[in-house]
């Protein structure tokens, strides 16, 4: 008995080490070619995804960058992330390379929790989906649309500060720009203006944000399966509003221009097919997410930068306050307002340099190329990173000091400060986002100085920076 248990333990040791075997030989047989850049590859399929993303979590994920450049000596260094052999690709040069050969050498690439999240682009695939929703917004996207915007914003941003602001002596800053921008996002893409009916959509959100880019695990528990679930619950409800739309549109209550939901519906595609209601859902999704995630990132900080920088917030109220003086009672901001927002756009750029909500992105190598000397092979994922050039002192001196003046007369040099991406595949919401910030921050400073509660509170990133409290700050009303 005795002999035959340590048979079976012996065996079982050497199935589990043949295993061990297998899986490290696979996984250095993706790095096996001629002259690929240095680099290392970690461990059988986490490769080195938990050191990419906890240098993240610990407010610093330019530091995974930076130590390989410096390690390897190289701009380019190879490196396993998300079960994918990948290259980062690091500095302007390398920007300008990635995004003048979209669709060349290189396409845009999501990871398999973006397709399991979004179930309909499993039919096709994330990159064809994505190429879809670029088709339909530009005459949302364009400047005479833009403009149309302006006064829906402002309305919006002063019932939201009246409505969670005003009357409170401490608030929670990053729960509140989320509302702020999620509100106007709402109400752009799918005309929904309760506030009721936007606050039951925060939670699943922020559920979904929080794991749509993460370990591929669904079981319960985990930030995959929650953000499953949680995208389940906002199809649902989305499907609901499409359903009525339909009917609106027949019954004349609605129009075929009002939003982007109004236009997909009658929107088909060159075989003529329409799009489902599930479809249309999960573009919407897709939309609402890239729509408030990123600018309630930016509304945050910019609050955080103004309440550690006194000098800095003066120069912003002057110049708020110059326009505000400029309005009649009831007067709504418009575009001219916002093109005199020099200062406060320039405070804005030097808060997204710093704490880019966009840390980066991937593409895949569409086929064999050389690079700097580099074989990239095809299929290999390649990473482009905003701190690369944002933190370098090579492009921006002093990079950890906030000096808006680096945005005055020509700005930064070109492909170094990137924080909408760049190229084909540049963020088609940047001019969008400019206006709902600037609209923010008029009617923040307007009201209000403010302190934070928390001088040390530290910053994570995941996948987005925010606050580890939200940055809970105390409010002083100019009012008093």
């Amino acid at each position: 008995m005795e002999h035959l248990f340590l048979s079976l333990l012996l065996g079982f040791m050497t199935l589990v080490s043949l295993g061990f075997f297998v899986l490290f030989y696979k996984h250095k047989s993706l790095f096996v070619g001629t002259n690929l850049p240095p680099g290392k590859v970690g461990y059988p399929i986490l490769g080195e995804t938990i050191e990419f993303l906890s240098t993240g979590w610990k407010g610093h994920p330019e530091k995974f960058i930076f130590d390989r450049m410096t390690r390897f000596s190289s701009d380019i260094f190879k490196t396993s992330l998300l079960g994918e052999p990948a290259a980062v690709f690091c500095g302007s040069t390398c920007n300008k390379f990635l995004f003048s050969n979209e669709n060349k050498l290189v396409t845009a690439w999501w990871p398999s929790s973006v397709n399991k999240v979004f179930p309909t682009s499993e039919l096709t695939s994330s990159q064809e989906e994505a190429k879809k929703m670029r088709k339909l917004l530009p005459q949302f996207m364009k400047p005479e649309a833009l403009r149309g915007y302006i006064g829906l914003m402002d309305n919006i941003a002063q019932r939201h500060f009246a409505t969670d602001w005003d009357n409170n002596k401490e608030i929670l800053t990053f729960p509140l720009a989320k509302r702020y921008t999620f509100w106007l996002a709402a109400r752009v893409f799918v005309s929904l203006d309760d506030p009721n009916e936007i606050k039951k959509f925060e939670e699943p959100f922020q559920l979904l944000a929080s794991g749509i880019i993460s370990m591929p695990i669904d079981l319960p528990g985990t930030p995959f399966h929650r953000a499953i679930k949680a995208s389940k619950y906002i199809r649902k409800e989305l499907v609901k509003i499409i359903k009525q739309r339909k009917v609106d549109l027949v019954e004349g209550k609605a129009s075929r221009s009002q939003d982007i939901l109004s236009h997909m519906l009658h929107t088909c595609t060159d075989d003529g097919v329409y799009m489902t209601e599930l479809d249309i859902a999960d573009k919407i999704l897709g939309l609402l997410i890239g729509g408030h995630d990123t600018a309630s990132a930016a509304c945050t900080f910019i609050v955080k930068y103004l309440a550690e920088l006194p000098h800095v917030y003066d120069a912003v109220y002057e110049e708020q306050m110059e326009i505000a003086k400029s309005k009649k009672e009831g007067e709504m901001l418009n575009w001219d307002d916002l093109q005199k927002m020099k200062y406060s756009w320039n405070v804005a750029q030097e808060v997204l340099r710093l704490a880019p909500p966009l840390q980066g992105a991937f593409r895949e190598a569409m086929t064999d190329f050389v690079f700097n000397g580099f074989t990239i092979p095809k299929g290999w994922k390649l990473y482009w990173s905003a701190n690369s050039t944002h933190k370098n002192a090579d492009y921006f001196p002093e990079p950890e000091k906030f000096d808006p003046s680096r945005f005055e007369g020509n700005g930064p040099a070109p492909y170094t400060f990137v924080p909408f991406g760049g190229g084909p595949r540049m963020c088609p919401g940047k001019e969008y986002a400019r206006l709902e910030i600037l609209v923010f921050m008029h009617h923040l400073v307007k009201r209000y100085r403010w302190e934070k509660i928390l001088p040390e509170e530290n910053i994570v990133v995941d996948p987005m920076p925010i606050p580890a409290k939200g940055l809970p700050i105390r409010l002083f009303s100019h009012n008093y």
